[in-house]
């Protein structure tokens, strides 16, 4: 391991280095921007004509260079001459006799062909290679009219396998012969891309397979890669390599799959072992990563494809992974170590894909007995019915297993030989005098040390993170195996719960036991979802439910206790659900009805709000208290169905939270929650006894909301009257008003009246704004609610022009005294402002 130094020095560090490389780019700027003076000088702007004033605007840069639009018209040109030839032979052959056709066809391509050399002495370039292009066209063209002229009775596909074969030879000779033209040498590249694939595609008896003549001319592609120079050639080649050779091995895979026996797969076999030797070495000559991956995977779908048409049906996953895992072991192999990713990579992908394979066998044995919810305690196997055999079924917990042991010996490999090319960024560097560090003391060595982002730590890094990666993995894939064992082998019921539990219990065990983070965590993450599928699978019988429940309750509170963190409270919670659960089972074991269960299953609740208070501020009492609410939650549905059960389901829940409010980190939200539930439960045992009256609902929260009114008032004599006593006065008083306007009889209104009356005098006499406006307001509105039907006699009885004179001689007397009035308003709004 290497020393990390502390925060401070590691900045110290990287503010050096950032001071060097600053002095570095702003040498390099003052040496760019001489280089551009020197190359570029500026001459001196002539002074403008006289005559010529500033309405004239400065001439336009120019949108085109002169190569361009000379590249442009050559182009052009040579397009057209192209065009032309084509239109002469298509169209004008017929017009000229066999010498004159020839002559002129013949004259015109010499003459287009040896162009170029002239042009190339006298240094036109460009010129010259749109000549060239036009004579490798013209070169097609003679192909062409050789073939319909002189050859017209030969095979079509076998002429233009020779004819491209020539025209490649032709090409790249002149292309050699003219080494400063671009074009011939690349599209005699393109040219040899067709002579094999056609001859195979003749009839004649000696032209080989499709799929070889596309090797044969991969091989050749990556030779001309390998052999020559020019950047263009290069990439043509690769290209052209990378789709003939993916055509030779998609065709050679196809026929593995799809070959009946091993003598039938062995051709395949052959075919794509040679095309990995092909990529090999072109991966050892060119350090193409990837090109290593193809022939990595290209033996691995020969060799195994034998393999596969050897076997039974379900092995072939199987024996492609023995490949893969024969791959892998290349790598301790003294191969050149720029093969190695490619070919790992090219493991890991075969590793990948058998895990995909048995991937929905491991999720059928683990989701499998949840198809037991809607055939609770039956007596069946809770296992999914497969209809296949154990030989067929094997495969799967044996590649799971063979990923885990290569995944096991990843994790354990160290690489311990050197880098064969030190980088440099891993030396120490010397630091220039004028970028060394100000606070350097003088006569000190002003190195810097090697920095913790080095390549070389970057590299380290990434080995750790894959040997953690690989640990996790074989975990995994171990546990996998063991939970696909009784769905393989058949297992009964009991056999079945027995070896899930054990698995739970030991892969709990691992996740506590192990130092490694990454390890813990895995095996956490599979004890949690075995321990979520035994309980399942324990579900078809009733025995096999309270055991399994119990001793996962007993482990996970074990395991919590063992661990710390998020961890911790995790395993907590899942103990606190299958502990609720195991309390439904027992009610359900009862024979109880669904609202007695409610009350049986309050029993976690009960237990988590008591160890929480035995916790204190522990970490893992917040998400064990919050998973317990949750079980009560549950008991509320159960409950619905007797008003009067979920009454003191309420009621208890409200003696929780309030018992839980006790503790002061909880009361801001245990007490609103214990007053809600006190308030539902005193409304569904009133709906349950068939009481209507709105006050028996409201009097009780005025009381619970007017005592903590009082409360507050207490703590805070500033506190608004409005939020101390509002919401509680109002709670009844608005109730009752509504019910009391609807109300025949006398006695509702003559009580909200006194009430009123009461509430109004106490806020006169307290000065409190709230109980003087809600007092007075419903006082009034009461009163008026007892007056209307005299009012109405009243007003049925008197002239129908006596309400508009009595309402004009008021806006009379009010216009009068409108100052008077305005002062007694503001006397009155201000001894309102004056209340609290």
């Amino acid at each position: 391991m290497e020393n990390v130094p502390p925060p401070a020095e590691e900045l110290a560090t990287l503010d050096r280095e950032l001071r060097q490389l600053e002095a570095r780019r702003a040498q390099l700027l003052a040496r760019r921007a001489w280089l551009l003076a020197a190359l570029r000088p500026v001459a001196p702007a002539a002074p403008p004509p006289a005559g010529f004033g500033r309405s004239f605007a400065a001439p336009a840069a120019a949108e085109t260079s002169p190569p361009g639009v000379q590249n442009l018209l050559l182009t052009l040109g040579g397009l057209l001459l192209a065009i032309a030839a084509i239109a002469f032979t298509l169209v004008s052959w017929g017009e000229m006799g066999i010498g004159g056709r020839s002559a002129v066809l013949g004259a015109v391509t010499v003459a287009a062909l040896g162009t170029p050399v002239v042009l190339l002495r006298r240094g036109l370039f460009a010129t010259a290679e749109s000549v060239a292009v036009l004579g490798l066209v013209l070169t097609v063209l003679d192909a062409y009219a050789l073939h319909r002229v002189g050859l017209p009775d030969t095979d079509g596909l076998g002429y233009s396998a020779l004819a491209s074969a020539a025209l490649a030879a032709l090409w790249s000779s002149y292309g050699v012969a003219l080494p400063r033209l671009r074009t011939p040498l690349p599209a005699a590249v393109v040219a040899a891309q067709l002579p094999l694939p056609l001859w195979a595609l003749t009839a004649d008896a000696a032209a080989p397979p499709i799929e070889w003549a596309l090797l044969l001319t991969a091989a050749l592609d990556v030779a001309v890669v390998l052999w020559t120079r020019p950047a263009a050639v290069k990439v043509v080649a690769w290209t052209a390599a990378a789709t003939t050779g993916g055509g030779a091995l998609l065709t050679g895979v196809l026929r593995s799959l799809t070959a009946d026996d091993a003598a039938t797969a062995a051709g395949p076999a052959v075919l794509l072992t040679v095309a990995a030797a092909v990529a090999l070495s072109a991966a050892w000559r060119t350090s193409a990563a990837w090109v290593s991956a193809v022939a990595g995977l290209a033996v691995v779908a020969g060799v195994g494809g034998v393999i596969r048409a050897a076997v039974p049906g379900g092995w072939a996953v199987l024996g492609y992974l023995l490949c893969a895992v024969v791959l892998v072991g290349a790598v301790r192999t003294p191969l050149p170590r720029r093969l190695l990713p490619g070919l790992a990579g090219a493991a890991a992908a075969v590793h990948a894909g058998a895990l995909l394979a048995v991937l929905p066998l491991t999720a059928l044995a683990l989701a499998g007995p949840a198809t037991t919810l809607t055939d609770i305690w039956s007596g069946g196997s809770g296992l999914p019915d497969l209809d296949a055999t154990t030989t067929s079924l094997l495969p799967a917990p044996l590649t799971l297993l063979t990923v885990a042991a290569v995944l096991a010996a990843v994790a354990r490999y160290r690489d311990d030989t050197p880098d064969q090319v030190p980088d440099e960024a891993d030396q120490d560097t010397p630091v220039p005098p004028a970028a060394a560090d100000p606070g350097t003391p003088p006569g000190a060595a002003a190195w810097l040390p090697r920095a913790p982002w080095s390549p070389a730590a970057v590299r380290r890094a990434h080995r750790d993170r894959i040997r953690a990666a690989a640990r996790c993995g074989a975990v995994a894939a171990t546990w996998a195996a063991a939970v696909t064992v009784p769905v393989v082998f058949g297992f009964g019921h009991s056999a079945a719960v027995a070896w899930q539990l054990v698995l739970t219990l030991g892969i709990l065990a691992l996740a506590t036991a192990v130092r490694l983070r990454d390890v813990s965590i895995t095996a956490l993450v599979c004890g949690l979802g075995g321990s979520v599928s035994v309980a399942l699978l324990s579900l078809a019988t009733r025995p096999a439910t309270f055991v399994v429940l119990g001793v996962l309750v007993g482990a996970l509170a074990l395991a919590a206790l063992r661990t710390k963190g998020p961890v911790q409270a995790l395993l907590a919670c899942t103990s606190t659900v299958h502990a609720a659960v195991l309390a439904g089972a027992g009610a359900a074991a009862l024979d109880l009805p669904a609202h007695h269960a409610a009350l049986v299953l309050l029993a976690v609740p009960t237990l988590t709000a008591v160890l929480g208070a035995v916790l204190r501020r522990h970490p893992a009492a917040l998400p064990v208290e919050i998973t317990g609410a949750a079980a009560g939650l549950v008991a509320l549905p159960l409950a619905a169905g007797d008003a009067p059960t979920l009454a003191l389901v309420l009621a208890l829940c409200g003696v929780l939270a309030a018992g839980t409010a006790v503790r002061e980190e909880r009361r801001p939200v245990a007490g609103h929650l214990a007053a809600v539930c006190f308030v539902a439960a005193t409304w569904v045992r009133l709906a349950a006894s068939d009481v209507t009256s709105p006050e028996a609902y409201t009097l009780p929260v005025t009381a619970a909301a007017l005592t903590l009114g009082v409360l507050r008032r207490r703590k805070d004599p500033q506190a608004s009257s409005w939020t101390a006593y509002g919401p509680g006065l109002a709670a009844t008083l608005v109730p009752s008003l509504v019910a009391a306007w609807g109300d025949e009889h006398w006695l509702r209104p003559l009580l909200l009246g006194l009430a009123a009356l009461a509430v109004t005098l106490a806020g006169a006499r307290l000065k409190l704004q709230a109980l003087l406006v809600l007092g007075g307001a419903v006082l009034a509105l009461d009163a008026l609610h007892e007056l209307a039907p005299y009012v109405a006699q009243v007003v049925g009885a008197l002239p129908r022009w006596l309400p508009p004179a009595l309402v004009g001689l008021l806006l009379l007397g009010v216009g009068a005294t409108y100052e008077q009035r305005l002062r007694d308003a503001r006397r009155l709004r201000e001894s309102l402002g004056r209340m609290r």
